[in-house]
């Protein structure tokens, strides 16, 4: 066997030049306890924490691999729930900014997430169509409601009413009670996607919006409200517009009551408040106190509106009543015919417009104790905008306190390259070009430029150059960070440009068919004595087709040329006489790099295909199928035939030149990589993707061993598969509206697996116990026991206990779904173990949801087992009595806890657990109250 050939493996490093991704939503943290100052945004699979007011990053909650799709705080400020796009949830801890919490149910990607009012519960919907609801605090999957036929877009709970609203793409809105968990009613009155909900009005409200410029308002009342005579009515003077009535009348809302004796609400439709945006509705919410609802289109206005309070919608209608009464008088003596009441447009104002400076994407927004309106802007194009809005002013005007810019660029970056010392990083987009220091991957220069396609750094690192799509060339200096000259290169985009190797001048190629050499000089300089840096033309090669890419070769005796035409020409530089031309490709050749030892030539073109050229003759080595999609960038790492190529696949791929082999994959970036670059040592890659975001990747010391390498990608190829293959199907249960929340993964995969190994060694240890004490007995005497070396590692543990410490380890939200997925040979051992655990006392309520569980799902099987019906019988007595057990402990805490807090309070007079202001507030209300009803009287 020959010697096998190590690499080092390449590891991800750093990502930097990203304020926030486009793709989920931005949400207000409460950091350290100061609520409407930090700001959590998606930063593809990380979310960053903002301070808007410094512009710092002051948090940073890392994900895994894939991009994060929605954020939602919960309402203790101490949690931030994450949704990814394959469906996972993460609960991280604002604190320690580690996730405590993993959940597993969808299939698709998160696309709403919703807090209950206490924190407790936490729903989710997705792409699949599928609605969960979570347990928070015992870590675990509820229930999983099923009924939307498209992808759901939010998600609203009910306070203290116990039900659930969503909509969806499929054009309803869907009622839910979570007591009984289906559906009670569904609103079908949207002709396009609903796109979004408030609740607004103390929850007497619901407003959605759609595809067209409609916010459709609707009344909602409470049937146990009406049936109660205490009640009062939950609807004072909201009457439509007669504008609305007709549209009310053409807009004729179907109800599917789909259980008809179980109907909680009663929904009307009001009438519609209309959008100045023509586009869809992306994004409709509420500020906290519900006063403030607030819309944005896909354009780069946001409309803020302003809800009446009950006490204001009744002196609006005082003051409308005077008026009418008024007008009456003058006209007639007569009093005034029919009710006066408020239109919507009344009750829902129009506050102000605020225009952004780009596409807004997401939007979050808090209302000071002060009636100060802080709303922030998450926009398409990597900024944070945070505006200010006066609400007690005449004419509220929006005014921009702060925006987040300078951590990257406003477009995508589509040229990299390193400095000669390896320390800066040079990047350039469509509108400016960014200095970064590579270790500290802080930005240290902005500069403006046209749109930047090739760029390089002048030997001694002093200034750079940028060729555009206009055919320019642009030269900065990076000291003063200034344009110093800006020459008329080509008459098309300036597509590539290398550097000779001598150093003394380099080669643009253009869309003018022409390739233009150049070379360094210093001029005179007007305005100061000093000599300064310019460039100076040459000479110049014209061809027949659009030049892509240029290449010297490190002799400096040849130059590569790849044309439009799918070739690569060859030209000797000293003659500019024709060499060789490398035919094969099927589309045009965008990259290709000459080896260090002048004898390879790698190309990658746009046919997805990388070839492999021998220099000398012309000849190709070999083909490769590299990339998904077009290959955009290729480069040989220095003093190697090992090269790395980017493509538009979102992957960054290495190979070895003389093997033809694939090295390794570095996955990290979620949309297409335009551009990467390569250090001098070859120790560092830094990539640019569509994403916005620029990744640093180190060379580590770890070797990487192709065979290993190929094993670990076929055991994640495996274990996708495993997690893509069909649910398993819990005996009894129905395909109707809900279901189990979880879904197979390959970590319950593996619980179950641990799980069945403890039992077999449970089994083969008490079986060897049997046959040692038969041999003591028939000896006579006592033998020493031989331990098993697993228990040994655990403390010399029984073999039973041992059980239950794997048990323990389970996580909460991948136990029903590790249970559902264990053979049922096993469930009879673990009734007894469980016995026996839930006798001493031990994990009773870790175990009594496992029992309940398993219970469930296997009760034909256990129930006509006559062995286990005494195994049920003592769980039976054991299990009532242990969890009465638990619950008196827990109520005697509890009242102990609530009498500590009493006496806390009496003793500092402090209010512990509730807002002091609230409650002051709300004295207020009823002393203004009273004093009204005796001046009534009066």
């Amino acid at each position: 066997m020959g010697l096998t050939r190590q690499y080092l493996r390449y590891g991800p490093a750093a990502l930097f030049g990203l304020v926030a991704s486009a793709r989920g939503n931005a949400a207000f943290v409460a950091l350290r306890g100061e609520r409407g100052r930090c700001l959590a945004v998606p930063a593809c699979e990380h979310v960053f924490v903002w301070d808007t007011r410094k512009g710092e990053k002051v948090l940073i909650l890392k994900g895994l691999k894939q991009e994060v799709s929605c954020l939602c705080p919960s309402p203790d400020g101490l949690h931030l729930a994450v949704g990814y796009e394959d469906g996972s949830i993460r609960v991280f801890s604002l604190l320690s900014g580690e996730a405590n919490i993993t959940f597993n149910g969808h299939k698709a990607a998160v696309t709403a997430l919703q807090y209950d009012h206490l924190g407790g519960w936490l729903v989710s919907g997705s792409k699949d169509t599928d609605v969960i609801v979570w347990d928070v605090i015992n870590e675990s999957g509820l229930y999983r409601l099923k009924g939307h036929k498209d992808a759901v877009t939010q998600v609203l709970f009910l306070k203290e009413k116990n039900l659930l609203v969503t909509s969806g793409k499929d054009t309803l809105v869907k009622w839910w009670d979570l007591d009984t968990q289906h559906c009670f009613k569904t609103m079908v009155g949207h002709r396009t996607e609903v796109w979004g909900m408030a609740l607004i009005s103390e929850e007497k409200r619901l407003i959605t919006g759609s595809a067209d410029s409609e916010l459709r308002v609707w009344d909602i009342t409470y049937i146990q409200e009406e049936k109660d005579p205490d009640e009062p009515e939950s609807k004072k003077g909201k009457v439509p517009t007669p504008g609305a009535e007709e549209n009310t009348e053409e807009d004729e809302t179907l109800e599917l009551d789909e259980h008809p004796e179980e109907r909680l609400v009663k929904c009307s439709k009001v009438g519609s408040i209309m959008r100045e945006g023509r586009d869809r509705l992306v994004t409709l919410a509420t500020d906290q106190t519900g006063k403030i609802l607030a819309c944005h289109g896909t354009d780069a206005v946001l409309e803020v509106f302003s809800v009446l309070s009950e006490e204001e919608t009744q002196k609006q209608l005082e003051k409308k009543m005077k008026k009418a009464k008024k007008k009456a008088k003058q006209s007639s003596e007569e009093k005034p015919e029919g009710r006066v009441e408020l239109s919507l447009q009344e009750e829902i104002q129009r506050v102000t417009n605020i225009r952004a400076s780009s596409k807004i994407k997401s939007f979050d927004m808090i209302l000071s104790t002060k009636g100060e309106l802080k709303i922030v802007l998450l926009l398409q194009n990597n900024i944070i905008e945070s505006y200010n809005l006066n609400l007690s002013a005449q004419v509220p005007q929006a005014v921009r306190a702060s925006s987040i810019t300078i951590g990257g660029h406003r477009s995508d970056v589509r040229t990299l390259a390193f400095s000669s010392d390896n320390i800066a990083i040079l990047s350039a987009a469509a509108e400016s070009v960014k200095i970064w220091n590579r270790m500290t991957l802080q930005c240290i220069r902005t500069m403006d430029c046209e749109y930047a396609l090739c760029s390089l750094f002048v030997p001694g690192d002093r200034q750079v150059i940028i060729g555009t799509k206009t055919g320019k060339l642009q030269l900065y200096d990076l000291a003063s960070g200034s344009l110093m000259e800006t020459l008329d290169a080509h008459d098309g985009a300036v597509w590539s440009i290398a550097l000779s190797p001598d150093q003394r001048g380099f080669v643009t190629g253009g869309a003018d068919k022409c390739v233009r050499f150049w070379e360094f000089e210093l001029v005179k300089d007007e305005s100061s004595v000093q000599k300064r840096l310019s460039m100076k033309h040459v000479r110049v090669l014209q061809l027949d087709e659009d030049v892509l890419c240029v290449r010297f070769s490190p002799n400096q005796k040849l130059l590569a040329v790849s044309l439009l035409d799918c070739t690569v020409k060859i030209f000797y530089i000293d003659t500019l006489k024709f060499f060789l031309s490398l035919y094969g490709h099927k589309l045009p050749v965008l990259c290709m790099d000459i080896s260090y030892d002048g004898t390879l030539i790698a190309t990658g073109s746009a046919d997805r295909n990388v070839k492999i050229w021998g220099l000398d003759f012309g000849d190709c080595h070999r083909s490769l199928f590299a990339h998904d999609d077009s290959v955009m960038y290729l480069k040989f790492v220095a003093k190697s035939h090992l090269f790395f190529t980017a493509g538009k696949d979102s992957k960054i791929k290495q190979w070895d030149a003389d093997k033809f082999e694939h090295i390794q994959t570095l996955e990290g970036h979620h949309q297409e990589v335009w551009c990467l670059a390569l250090s001098s040592n070859g120790d560092y890659v830094v990539s640019a993707s569509h994403d916005k975001s620029l990744r640093l990747w180190e060379r580590t010391r770890e070797p990487l061993v192709l065979e290993e390498e190929r094993e670990m990608q076929r055991e994640a190829e495996y274990e996708e598969s495993v997690a893509k293959e069909e649910q398993p199907v819990v005996a009894g249960e129905t395909q109707g509206e809900t279901g189990l929340a979880g879904r197979k993964t390959i970590e319950t995969i593996k619980v179950a697996e641990r799980i069945m190994e403890a039992i077999e060694l449970y089994r083969e240890e008490m079986a060897k116990l049997k046959e040692h004490e038969a041999i003591c007995k028939a000896a006579g005497k006592e033998i020493p026991f031989p331990v098993n070396p697993i228990l040994r590692a655990y403390g010399n543990i029984t073999p039973s206990a041992y059980v239950l410490e794997v048990f323990k380890k389970v996580k909460l939200s991948e136990l029903e779904e590790s249970l559902l997925v264990l053979p049922f040979s096993y469930v009879p051992d673990l009734l007894k173990l469980f016995n026996e655990y839930i006798h001493l006392g031990s994990e009773v309520e870790l175990l009594y949801r496992a029992l309940l569980f398993l219970l469930k799902i296997h009760f034909g099987q256990i129930t006509s087992n006559q062995m286990l019906v005494t195994v049920i019988e003592n769980l039976k007595k054991t299990t009532i009595s242990r969890v009465s057990e638990a619950r008196d402990v827990l109520g005697f805490n509890m009242a102990g806890l609530q009498y500590l807090k009493r006496e806390i309070e009496a003793k500092d007079e402090v209010m512990f657990f509730a807002d002091a202001t609230d409650r002051f507030e709300e004295k207020k209300r009823k002393r203004k109250k009273k004093e009204k009803m005796i001046l009534a009287v009066l």
